[in-house]
């Protein structure tokens, strides 16, 4: 009993011991970490450099560029070619893409907005003042050649000193511009100018011409260039469309001349009408800021064309029935 006592002693003994080793603390150990320092990062921006048409070359040495410029100008040119024409009796080329069926479509709301503006206001037929500019228009489109077109000619009563022609053969003269005329060669001088307008086909003319202001801006948008460098307000107005004007008016003073010529009228009476109308115009705005010509360079320019215009007339069939006839009525036309 006592060997298996002391045997269980021992043991334990052999435990404590055991036990006193496993709890034993272990040795402490300081640890220091240590981080490594990170270098701020700098961003730097990559310049970027843009290229029409994401091409390295510039846009001017695109070969589609030139070869879509190309093609258009190959285009445009064999319309504007293919579209030109002379005018009647002066001769001069020019660009006409408008049909007269579509210069009449675009005169009828024209006619509209007169007719509202001032129909109350215009003479009847039977007038003096109608039958004296029907009778002088009458003789101008016979000459003309045009007397296959539904003229109408209407007198307004306001003190305006103008005449003016729609497309279509519709001239509306003011009665303000009787006491400049005086008598009907002074008639034909302003009626003559308005006929040859009509003559000219000048209104499709503008037109045609706008047509071609707008081709040239969008040409230059394909090309990268801004239009409103060029094609701004007052190179547009002061520089394209006022010069194209006056010189439409010019030639309508030249037609106009040789009308009144041809249908017996004296030529140099023109010259006359626009001396009194230099006279009767106080304040007139410089030719450059105008759509006409002024009226002393209309004077200097008729004086010019009047030989031509004296021949026109002396070998024209201009009968003595017909001589005595215009002769007449000037001796019965009451001066204003």
């Amino acid at each position: 009993m006592s060997s298996i006592l002391q045997h269980i002693g021992i043991l334990s003994n052999g435990l404590k011991s055991h036990s006193r080793k496993m709890v034993m603390p272990f040795p402490t150990r300081t640890f220091t970490r240590t981080y490594a320092s990170i270098p701020p990062v700098v961003y730097r921006p990559v310049p970027v450099q843009y290229r029409r048409f994401n091409n390295s070359q510039p846009f001017y040495k695109s070969k589609r560029l030139w070869v879509f410029v190309g093609t258009g100008t190959v285009m445009f040119g064999g319309y504007y070619v293919t579209h030109l024409e002379k005018v009647p009796i002066s001769g001069r080329t020019r660009f006409m893409s408008c049909t007269p069926s579509q210069e009449e479509a675009m005169a009828k709301q024209a006619y509209i907005e007169v007719m509202s503006q001032f129909g109350n206001r215009i003479l009847p037929a039977y007038h003096p003042y109608s039958i004296f500019v029907s009778k002088v228009a009458k003789r101008l489109v016979r000459v003309s050649g045009m007397d296959h077109m539904q003229w109408e000619f209407h007198v307004i009563d306001s003190p305006e000193r103008n005449a003016f022609v729609l497309p279509g053969g519709k001239i509306f003269v003011f009665t303000g511009i009787l006491p400049i005329v005086q008598n009907e060669d002074g008639m034909a001088a302003v009626l003559g100018h308005e006929i040859a307008h009509q003559l000219a086909r000048h209104s499709a003319e503008k037109l045609s011409f706008a047509k071609i202001l707008l081709a040239g801006q969008f040409t230059l948008m394909l090309i990268g260039i801004d239009p409103s460098f060029i094609f701004n307000n007052i190179t547009l107005n002061f520089m394209m469309m006022m010069p194209f004007s006056r010189k439409c008016e010019t030639e309508a003073d030249d037609i106009g001349l040789k009308l009144m010529a041809k249908a017996c009228f004296n030529p140099e009476e023109a010259t006359r009408v626009w001396r009194r109308m230099e006279l009767a115009s106080k304040d007139q705005i410089p030719q450059f800021a105008s759509t006409h010509p002024s009226n002393k360079n209309r004077i200097v320019h008729l004086e010019k064309e009047m030989p031509a215009a004296i021949e026109e007339r002396n070998s024209s069939d201009c009968s003595t029935e017909l001589k005595g006839f215009t002769d007449m009525l000037r001796s019965q036309w009451v001066r204003w």
